[in-house]
């Protein structure tokens, strides 16, 4: 299953790469994430958690705004 995560705060490829280390290391879940939408985009297995992504990207020092399901062909 995937997710969409909006991130607020982020500026720079330092800021990009930070974040998806981030969620990167947590178990079961591989992120991309793309700093000109503000977003990532993370593959979750079964029994995710979503307090731990969001304590990952705020531990990394930016801000959740949302957490949603990916949808259709474009994401949307």
């Amino acid at each position: 299953m995937k997710k969409v995560v909006k991130i607020k705060g982020m500026s720079c490829g330092h800021c990009q790469k930070r974040v998806e280390d981030a969620l990167n290391k947590l178990p079961g879940m591989e992120a991309t994430v793309n700093l000109k939408r503000e977003e990532a985009t993370i593959t979750v297995s079964e029994g995710w958690d979503e307090q731990l992504i969001r304590d990952a990207i705020e531990n990394a020092g930016y801000a959740v705004v949302s957490v949603g399901d990916k949808k259709g062909l474009f994401g949307r």
